[in-house]
Parts: C-alpha cells; sequence; structure tokens
C-alpha cells in the first residue's frame, strides 16, 4: 500500500524554512536552534536521533542554515541531509556549545534571542546559556507549532496512507480472534500484518486488551488472555514517511450486555459530536466542551471523573504522535485548514470495560473531514454487513 506515495519534496522543505523565518521575523528571533528529532527532521529532511552528542541545525532569521555535529559523524550526516548546509563539526573533547557561539557570533549573533528547540534536553539548552551569556533563550514552539501544526496536501495524504493502513491491520486482527488468544499473540500478528501492508518497521505502537483490562487506557502490567464475551480494545497505528496512525476500535469477542451496547453508542455519539464541533475559526477547547457536554446529558462525569472520559478528547497529529494543537478544554488555538486530530473521547466504567472509538480527522476550508469512516456498531465494527 506504500508503492504510490509521494514524499516530501525538497521544495516543500525550504519552504518550511522560509515559513520558520518569516514567523522569526513576527516574533523577533534572531535564530532557531533545531535539536536532533523530529523538528529537525520536519525542517531539514534529516532523521538523526537525540544522544548526548550534539547534532542540530541553526536556521538564522536571514541567510542559510547550518549543521552541528561530532566530526566523527560528518560522513554520515551528509548522507542523511535533505536540506543541505555548511557542517561545522567539534572533536570528541571541545565543546559543541562554544562552537554554536562562535557560529552564531560570526554572524552576527551576539546578542538577541535564540529560540531553542522545545524537544531539546536541558543540558545542551543549558550549555548555550552558559556560553551566549548576552543571548536570551526562548522556547521554540512559536514556530515550530506554527509551521506543523497546518500540515500541506502532501502532509495530509501520507496521514491517510498510514491510517487506510492501520485500518485495514484493524480488520485483520479481528478476523484472528479466538478464546484463549494471549494479547501477545495479537500485538504480534499486528506487527507483522503491518509490515505486509508496507509499514516497514511494523507497529508505531500497538495496547491490546480484554475484558476488565479495556478500562484501562493505556494498559495494564499484566495482560489476561481473551475470554468468550470480552470487550476488546485495540490501538494500534504505523509511520509512512515518519507520518502516523492511531487508530482505536472496541467490540466483543462474543454477544455484548445491553450495558455494553449503550455505553458503545454513547461513545460513538461522543465522537460525532466533537467532529461536529471542530468548524474553522472556533477555538480547539470547543472540541473537548462538545464532547464532555454529551456524555455529561447521559449522567457520565462530570469532567474527567469516571464512569465517564478520563483524558481529554484528542491530540493533534503528524510527525509526532501527539503534538499541538490538542482537543482538550484549555487549548484556545483556533481551528485552521490543514490541522489534524485525533477524536477518540473514551468511555471508561470502572472495574467493567472501557471503550475507545479513535479515528481521525482533519480540517478544510469548509469543517472537517475523516481520514477514517468511524466504527459502525459494537457488532459489526468495520461494516462488514453493510
Amino acid at each position: 500500500m506504500t508503492d504510490d506515495i509521494k514524499p516530501i519534496t525538497i521544495d516543500e522543505y525550504q519552504a518550511r524554512i522560509k515559513r520558520a523565518q518569516v514567523l522569526m521575523v513576527e516574533q523577533n528571533i534572531d535564530a532557531l536552534y533545531l535539536n536532533a528529532g523530529t523538528n529537525l527532521y520536519y525542517f531539514t529532511g534529516t532523521r538523526w536521533y537525540a544522544s548526548e552528542r550534539m547534532v542540530a541545525a541553526i536556521i538564522p532569521q536571514q541567510g542559510d542554515l547550518f549543521y552541528i555535529a561530532p566530526h566523527f559523524e560528518v560522513n554520515t550526516l551528509n548522507q542523511y541531509m535533505t536540506v543541505t548546509g555548511d557542517i561545522f563539526s567539534w572533536q570528541e573533547h571541545e565543546s559543541p556549545y562554544q562552537l554554536v557561539a562562535q557560529q552564531l557570533s560570526q554572524r552576527g549573533l551576539i546578542t538577541g534571542t535564540l529560540a531553542v528547540d522545545e524537544s531539546t534536553p536541558y543540558f545542551i539548552a543549558k550549555g548555550i546559556e552558559q556560553v551566549c551569556p548576552d543571548l536570551t533563550l526562548a522556547d521554540s514552539k512559536v514556530i515550530s507549532a506554527g509551521c506543523r501544526m497546518q500540515k500541506s496536501d502532501t502532509e495530509i495524504a501520507l496521514l491517510q496512507r498510514a491510517k487506510d493502513m492501520t485500518l485495514e491491520v484493524h480488520k485483520a486482527a479481528a478476523s484472528i480472534l479466538y478464546d484463549g488468544i494471549s494479547t501477545q499473540e495479537v500485538t504480534e500478528f499486528i506487527d507483522t500484518a503491518h509490515r505486509k501492508v508496507g509499514a516497514n518497521s511494523g507497529s508505531y505502537f500497538c495496547i491490546v486488551l480484554f475484558g476488565e483490562d479495556s478500562s484501562y487506557p493505556h494498559g495494564v502490567k499484566t495482560p489476561k488472555t481473551l475470554d468468550k464475551d470480552d470487550v476488546v480494545l485495540i490501538d494500534t497505528g504505523c509511520q509512512v514517511e515518519g507520518y502516523n496512525s492511531d487508530i482505536t476500535r472496541t467490540y466483543v469477542f462474543g454477544e455484548p450486555t445491553e450495558k455494553q451496547r449503550t455505553m458503545w453508542q454513547i461513545e460513538k455519539d461522543a465522537q460525532l459530536a466533537a467532529f461536529n464541533a471542530a468548524q474553522i475559526g472556533m477555538p480547539c477547547g470547543d472540541v473537548d466542551r462538545a464532547a464532555r457536554d454529551f456524555l455529561a446529558s447521559k449522567g457520565l462525569g462530570p469532567d474527567y471523573e469516571t464512569p465517564g472520559c478520563p483524558h481529554r478528547t484528542g491530540h493533534g497529529i503528524g510527525l509526532d504522535i501527539h503534538e499541538w494543537p490538542y482537543l482538550v478544554r484549555s487549548d484556545e488555538t483556533l481551528l485552521a485548514r490543514g490541522m489534524a486530530f485525533s477524536n477518540e473521547p473514551m468511555l471508561v466504567i470502572p472495574n467493567e470495560f472501557g471503550i475507545r472509538l479513535e479515528d481521525h480527522f482533519y480540517m478544510t476550508d469548509t469543517g472537517p473531514k475523516w481520514f477514517t469512516e468511524p466504527s459502525f456498531a459494537i457488532d459489526d465494527p468495520f461494516g462488514s454487513e453493510n
């Protein structure tokens, strides 16, 4: 399912850098420090994982970006770079922080504001601060989130493909369940199935819960094997060109009780209430409020109390599986075209079961659009009977 995908082009990476520089001007930020990790990949196409050794790119408000890296990694870094730039290297006995200060100084950045990638470890940020005493260090979120939270058409297409793949895996997983199967067996099947549909690294994550364990949103220490009439909750995803899927399906292996049927439908209706509240120009928090207000109207909650929804309604998704903005009451970010979210106002019935129906949507000029079609019914989660 990945043969025809279109990756991010060099032109799009360059456009992201230009957008970041525009935001720097607007926010009076003189340069942006990108540590190894997601933000480095987003702006430069360079995949490199963070460690105790500094590998970074610095984007000045004006001019070309440059890289900082250990000298012994330079040849490797050259192979991974998509957006090329000068690499300034440090030997093991030298200070990468002094090298950063030197390169900033050569560009006239002795004073001013350096926005530091929000995922940067404290020791690196502190190291830069100590050698650049006249620079003000600021959180880069205004730039990184400002660019990343509105996806391009290419990003939306990559997200769509990842979610299409995971939905097919969900369907396959439902077909292999039997009395006594372990969560580990299901997890291994899902990983293999993700690889078969084109996710080279298999599952990015996988949560499989049976029975009462489904009332624990992110799982239990010692999961049980499957029994007849257990609730089944499977939450999993994969990556396509780094872009994530994250889909949850909940159903019953056997015959649902009336309470399970009722709660499943309430969960589905809460998900729809959240979806309908997602309109261009409205605060993200309103989506969370819509789901919680609906649940409260059914006697659940209030707020995060259970029986009810113990966590936020949703999260942004992209290169990080959880990223800005968030569908939570406190997030007043205005919904805009290209934003993509999970929609999962989970219901927890303590000591009994949990129901999470998680699909994702993205914002268009005319409102929200589902990436994947939501579950049909507790007896027919994938619409096979329609």
